[in-house]
């Protein structure tokens, strides 16, 4: 055990000496009903205490938190160098986030948390955490998400946060829509509406700060190709049909290509996204832009190793995720997490 020990901390030491490594990673991961264990009577939590079916304890809740810790880490261990900015969504509240950055493997990027409570009925929010030796925060906020059709609709906060990497303006936004309860068709306008209203944001931000860089990420219930994104928000799924100011969805052509990042009905969909501004593709000499995966095509990434899909079972070949029903899997989401690249 010792040696365990002193090898996991090595390796840490590793990531963090001398100056960040290029390129910068920067993740999105649905974290799949991360709650903790004490009931909060002002959400609708009662499915994850000790009291319910699940019987989700301190047990549970602490091999959770080592398995989103084993994820993070070993995202890091791909180019030795631990991600800049982590978005995740379906997180209860800070006191989880905290425990998540406290873990021995993640404690030495030393990573700030950017979250606000939210108003989601069952409590879940979206949350950022940073490495502050390089996104230099200059401040972040939660913008109501407004759809005009339904004006007393309770849904998840969009979370922006703003400041500098390698001293270059950057914009972040990390959401997560509604869902395809009812039907993807019959619920569609609720995420043309977050699209919309993304969309409107960038564009405000862009507008007062020329030359600014953007990321849009998320679970955003709806594939690449979907209106609400391919439209409403904008992205485009080839870099030649960018136009200054315009969006990119680099998860499009991986979506056509059958990847995803979580199943259902035996087809894959990727509804975990990052969409990133023009400049990015078509930047200033020695500035910072998107990046391709070492030996990849693509402009986006998906994180899959063996351990983070079901191996046999109903559910074989998807997301090995904590419960199906109420039974403990032990297992991380039912997303997997995705990722890009940011070089000079």
């Amino acid at each position: 055990m010792r040696k365990l020990i002193l090898i996991t901390a090595f390796f840490a030491l590793l990531l963090t000496t001398g100056t960040a490594q290029k390129p910068y990673k920067v993740v999105f991961y649905n974290i799949e009903n991360f709650f903790d264990t004490i009931n909060d009577p002002n959400v609708r939590d009662e499915e994850f205490t000790p009291q319910s079916a699940k019987k989700w304890n301190t047990e549970k809740y602490y091999k959770k938190l080592h398995n989103i810790e084993r994820v993070f880490f070993d995202i890091a261990a791909i180019n030795k160098d631990y991600p800049i900015v982590i978005g995740v969504s379906e997180v209860e509240n800070r006191n989880v986030l905290e425990d998540i950055v406290a873990t021995p493997k993640l404690m030495p990027a030393n990573y700030r948390i950017a979250h606000y409570d939210s108003p989601d009925a069952r409590g879940v929010d979206v949350a950022f955490l940073y490495r502050p030796d390089v996104f230099k925060l200059e401040g972040s906020k939660p913008i109501k998400a407004i759809i005009p059709e339904l004006p007393d609709f309770k849904t998840r906060d969009i979370l922006t946060m703003w400041g500098t990497v390698d001293k270059e303006p950057f914009f972040f936004m990390v959401a997560h829509w509604p869902s395809r309860l009812g039907g993807k068709e019959v619920s569609e306008f609720k995420r043309v509406a977050l699209g919309r209203q993304m969309r409107a944001i960038a564009d405000s931000v862009q507008h007062e700060q020329p030359g600014i860089k953007i990321v849009m990420m998320g679970d955003l219930n709806d594939d690449p190709t979907d209106k609400s994104i391919a439209k409403a928000l904008g992205a485009v799924e080839k870099v030649k049909e960018l136009k200054p100011g315009g969006f990119f969805a680099p998860y499009a052509s991986m979506l056509k290509a059958g990847l995803g990042t979580l199943g259902y009905d035996d087809a894959w969909n990727i509804f975990d996204n990052i969409i990133v501004s023009a400049n990015l593709l078509y930047p200033e000499t020695g500035t910072l832009a998107l990046k391709k995966g070492p030996h990849s095509k693509f402009y986006g990434n998906i994180f899959k190793p063996r351990y983070l899909i079901q191996q046999d079972g109903r559910y074989k070949g998807y997301p090995l995720r904590t419960f199906v029903s109420d039974n403990f899997q032990d297992g991380f989401s039912d997303h997997l997490p995705v990722y890009i690249y940011l070089g000079k």
